[in-house]
Parts: C-alpha cells; sequence; structure tokens
C-alpha cells in the first residue's frame, strides 16, 4: 500500500509505530547532517528528517528532490523536540528509513502555500496546482458539506432529487441562451438550461409532490464577481403549498445550513421586506441589513428654499453615519469623487456635521440656517457627533447612487462583519416590469410567476401595480435566492402570456407543452431556487464565486486552463450544417 495513514493524521499517541506516508513535497531543509521535509497531502503536512549518520545513503537521495515531487517514505514516530503549534501534526516527526519518489515535478510557477505569489490568471491557467494550496481545497471542502447538508434535510423533507434535461429548447425570456447545434437535426439547436424551471413544474403536474436538484444552469451573460456563464442552483418545487409554506421550509433548511456548517444558530424568524420598502429605505432589492442607516426622504421638506438644486430634484434624500462628524475636508472629497463615479453617476454631495460641540457645519450653510440644518437633521435622529449626506436627482438613479454611498460607509465604519448575518424575504415583487426599448412589459421573475390574488383585478386596468407572489431570500446584501408561487391555470397563463406581448402562436410554439400539460389537472406549486455558488461564497466569507468553483472562467468567459472555448475543425462545421460569418475585428 502506498500509505497506512494520511499527512495530517499522526500524534503524539502514534510514537514508536512505524508508518507509511504519500504526498508532495512542500519544503526541504538540509541542515548539514540533518535534512528535513514537510510532506504535504489534503489532509495536511508531517515533517520528516533524515539522519546522515544513520541513513546516509537515504540523505543523500533528498538531495534529488525539489518542491511538489510525489514521494512515499516509511519509518517511524517520534516526538518532536522542536515543537510547532501552527500544525494539527507539530507535536510528532518521522525518522525516516525508506524513500521512494514516485514523480518528479518541475518548480510549480507559484509557490503552493497559503500566501502565494501567483497572480489570478496564473493560477487559474494551473489551476490542477492552486486546487493544493490550502484555503482553496478548504473552499471545495465547504462546498461538499453545504451540498451534503441541504440533500440531508431535504431528504428529511420528503423532497426527491430528479434529473432533468441539459438540452432543451431556447425561449427569448430571461438571459441570453447558450445553443447547441444538432447534427441529426439539420438547422436546428438544443439550448442549455437557463434553469429547469419548466421541467419541474411539469413534474409537480406529474405528481412528484416534492423535487429538488442541484443543477448546473448556463446564461450568455456579461460577467462579475458573482455570475459564471455556468453555475450552480439548489433548484427546488413544492405542490399544494402558499408562500408561507415554501418561505418556512426553506427558512428552515438555511437555519440547518448555518447551524451544521458554521455552528450558528438563528432562532429567530427572519423578517419580511416589501420590495417597495426595500426600495424605499436602501434603494435596492436586496439590502444589506447587517446595520441599519436607512434613507430619510426629504423631498418635501427641503421644497422651496433657496437652494436650487432641492427645488428642482425629483428625490433628495440621505443617511446619517453615527459618530462620523470628525470627517476631514479630504475624507468628504473622496466621498464625492466616490458618488462622482461613471458607476454610480450622482452629480455630487452634500454634508451636515453636527459636531460633538453642538455646532452645525454644512456644504448648504449659506442657503440653510443653522436651526434649518438641524431640523433636516432631526427627520435622521442625529446626534452631536453625526454626519448627514445627502444626495438629490433623478429618483431612481439618486436611490441607486445613495445605496452605493450607504455600503461604502458600513464599509468604512466597520459594520460589513462577514462573521455576521443578517437573512431576509424581499416580498411583494412587481409582477411586470415596463421596457422603454421594447415598449412591453417584462415579467420581473419569469412568465410563470403568479399574481398576487388581491391585485388579480388590476391585471387589465392597471398591470403596472400588480405584485407578485414572488420572495427573494437575502443575506448581508447578497440575493442568496429566489422563487415564486406559479400559475397553474392555463387561462390565466395564456393570460400572462398575452400581457408579456406574445401572440397566441408564439406562446404555442415556446410553450405549448406547458399548456398542454395544465390541462391535466395541474396542482397549486411553487418554488425557489437557491444559487448554490453564492451560498458557498458567502459561508467561506468570500466575494466571488469564482474562488468556491473547482475551475472557474475568467472575467471574459474563458477557461485559461483548457484555453476554452476555441475554433473547431471545418469537417465539425460541416457536419452540422454550420457556415461562419465573423464579424470584423
Amino acid at each position: 500500500m502506498y500509505r497506512t495513514h494520511t499527512c495530517g493524521e499522526l500524534r503524539i499517541e502514534h510514537i514508536n509505530q512505524s508508518v507509511t506516508l504519500s504526498g508532495w513535497v512542500q519544503k526541504v531543509r538540509n541542515l548539514g547532517g540533518m535534512t528535513f521535509i514537510d510532506l504535504r497531502d489534503r489532509y495536511g503536512i508531517t515533517q520528516l528528517v533524515f539522519n546522515e549518520e544513520t541513513h546516509k545513503e537515504l540523505c543523500e537521495q533528498t538531495a534529488e528532490l525539489g518542491r511538489e515531487y510525489v514521494i512515499q517514505i516509511k519509518g517511524q514516530v517520534a516526538e518532536r523536540s522542536n515543537k510547532n503549534n501552527r500544525i494539527p501534526t507539530g507535536d510528532i516527526e518521522i525518522l525516516a528509513e525508506e524513500l521512494t519518489i514516485l514523480n518528479s515535478s518541475e518548480l510549480p510557477p507559484f509557490t503552493i502555500e497559503d500566501e502565494t505569489d501567483g497572480g489570478d490568471e496564473l493560477r487559474m491557467k494551473y489551476r490542477y496546482l492552486d486546487l493544493r494550496r490550502n484555503p482553496v481545497r478548504e473552499n471545495l471542502v465547504l462546498r461538499h458539506k453545504i451540498g451534503f447538508e441541504v440533500r440531508n434535510y431535504l431528504n428529511n423533507q420528503d423532497f426527491i432529487e430528479t434529473e432533468t434535461p441539459v438540452l432543451i429548447k431556447s425561449t427569448p425570456e430571461g438571459a441570453r441562451d447558450f445553443i447547441v447545434p444538432s447534427r441529426m437535426n439539420e438547422g436546428q439547436f438544443y439550448a442549455l438550461p437557463q434553469s429547469p424551471q419548466v421541467f419541474k413544474q411539469l413534474l409537480m403536474v406529474s405528481g412528484f409532490d416534492r423535487y429538488f436538484q442541484i443543477v448546473k444552469c448556463f446564461r450568455d451573460e456579461d460577467l462579475r464577481a458573482d455570475r459564471q456563464p455556468e453555475f450552480t442552483q439548489i433548484d427546488c418545487e413544492m405542490s399544494f403549498v402558499e408562500q408561507e409554506d415554501i418561505l418556512n421550509t426553506f427558512e428552515g433548511m438555511t437555519k440547518h445550513l448555518f447551524k451544521t456548517i458554521k455552528n450558528v444558530d438563528i432562532d429567530y424568524t427572519f423578517p419580511r421586506l416589501s420590495y417597495a420598502d426595500a426600495i424605499k429605505y436602501y434603494g435596492s432589492d436586496k439590502p444589506d441589513t447587517r446595520f441599519e442607516m436607512k434613507f430619510v426622504d426629504l423631498t418635501d421638506d427641503v421644497k422651496g428654499s433657496e437652494f436650487k438644486l432641492f427645488n428642482e430634484a425629483e428625490y433628495v434624500g440621505g443617511i446619517c453615519a453615527d459618530g462620523c462628524a470628525t470627517y476631514t475636508r479630504k475624507q468628504l472629497d473622496k466621498l464625492t469623487d466616490f458618488v462622482k463615479k461613471p458607476q454610480i453617476g450622482a452629480g455630487g454631495l452634500i454634508y451636515i456635521k453636527f459636531n460633538a460641540d453642538g455646532t452645525v457645519k454644512s456644504s448648504i450653510d449659506k442657503f440653510f440656517s443653522a436651526e434649518q440644518l438641524k431640523e433636516i437633521g432631526a427627520k435622521f435622529n442625529a446626534k452631536d457627533g453625526d454626519l448627514v449626506l445627502i444626495l438629490a436627482g433623478a429618483l431612481n438613479k439618486t436611490l441607486t447612487a445613495l445605496c452605493e454611498l450607504r455600503l461604502e460607509m458600513g464599509e468604512q465604519m466597520g459594520l460589513r462583519d462577514k462573521n455576521k448575518f443578517s437573512p431576509l424575504w424581499v416580498v411583494d415583487f412587481p409582477l411586470l416590469e415596463w421596457d422603454e426599448d421594447s415598449n412591453r412589459f417584462h415579467a420581473m421573475h419569469h412568465p410563470f410567476t403568479s399574481p398576487k390574488a388581491e391585485d388579480m383585478d388590476k391585471l387589465d386596468s392597471a398591470p403596472g401595480d400588480v405584485r407578485a407572489n414572488a420572495y427573494d431570500l437575502v443575506i448581508n446584501g447578497v440575493e442568496i435566492g429566489g422563487g415564486s408561487v406559479r400559475i397553474f391555470n392555463d387561462e390565466l397563463q395564456q393570460k400572462m402570456f398575452k400581457l408579456l406581448g406574445f401572440t397566441e402562436e408564439e406562446a404555442e410554439s415556446q410553450f405549448g407543452f406547458l399548456m398542454n400539460a395544465f390541462k391535466y389537472g395541474a396542482p397549486p406549486h411553487g418554488g425557489v431556487a437557491f444559487g448554490f455558488d453564492r451560498l458557498v461564497s458567502l459561508f467561506a466569507g468570500l466575494d466571488s464565486i469564482r474562488d468556491v468553483i473547482a475551475f472557474p472562467k475568467n472575467n471574459s468567459g474563458r477557461d485559461v486552463m483548457i484555453d476554452s472555448p476555441s475554433t473547431v475543425a471545418q469537417e465539425q462545421l460541416n457536419d452540422l450544417s454550420i457556415a461562419l460569418n465573423l464579424k470584423e475585428q
């Protein structure tokens, strides 16, 4: 056998045992008559000792070794005289008696250590080496544990794990599809699923009652830290349920994961926040509620003042940063530059400092008296020592900018602690949103989302005011999952397609199979999909989902390790009846 124990297993109680270890050479230290080697595998590191007095030939053999050589060692466990309390095996070492080189290694392009000298692109090119590093491997182990506990919880809730097709039909809603040509059906294409949405609804029609799947999904969209072209969902659907049944079930799953994975008890019901209030108080439908700092709307309070910007603005609002009246002019200028960045787009920043001595200093004090500024401060419950920051302009643009300013202040004030978790459900989303370019409504979630019963009469008279039976789970400003109660009535579904601008022929062509299924006794049903990658990155305290995926793509959607996507042979294109019409660069 190659090993009797792993490199992270041996302890003081194993002293005097003869053992065999195998692994990678982490480090070689030649100290003259003694050579020390750190041997590594996925379980840990064990120190090996080669003594020239007792095993001269063996000691000479270590001169061949370099970093990342794969070796096997046989020897006896001994107590270390110079113990290392930084590693679990630090009380012992192996007195080497036999050494076998299983495989040599070229010098790696970066150091295989927790703190490496490799940049992102280099480490992605040699991802199989990067995965040897503890932090990266631990992320993948965490991913495994979360997946295991998800299955454990859902199995105990009578869910059935069911696979759905990967080659499906392209549909026009949502993000851009990845399409796959069919050789056997010339000129026709499959699409890779953006989600298993219609299949899980069909499983409900089939009487499965409770379905789940940890499933790959694909979207051809521009990338960022929490997006990849292929990603993983915890996809779930339930029959004979209302919204609260679904929220309670998956709130339970979330609490189970926090307890089993992080030993964090969440002993309260997750707050429910309406979409309208999320936008009003946080400027986002995924608010970070680890800290307060809610928006205060000043629009009506400052109308009629001598300050032209306030009088002309559609919206004037701000936040109060506790204890930040000590901010210097330089710090305030930096904040102004921050909100004026193109991606945020505010025209400027107004501040009011309520100094600890009771005085007030503001960038608009020539338009407002000290008493008027204090009245504005009272709207924020501002105390001596606090700083009020105000933005003004078009409603939606200013709310978005104020959201970014709030998050930046939360970061500067140390309020976004990654070891603190603040989950909530955002509910009552609009069913539809108007798109000026296409001059029609689009589904905010997808075309199968049910309107709230109390808003059903507005579908004809005021469709833009209809709320959806839809909900998102948000934790620390990250949308972890979302879903809805579905339409299960053929007549209502046809009405929804009509509102979304589908002709009867288009609806039949795209979704006729689902409509036909609804004719055969579809039960009330609804579901949710969790972003598995986002959930793991949240638990790992990371900002990017790329760090919790074994073989991710870069920001251009490329796998630089295998150089994909790539061109294919002309013969393959001929088999698929595909002619390339490349755009000029």
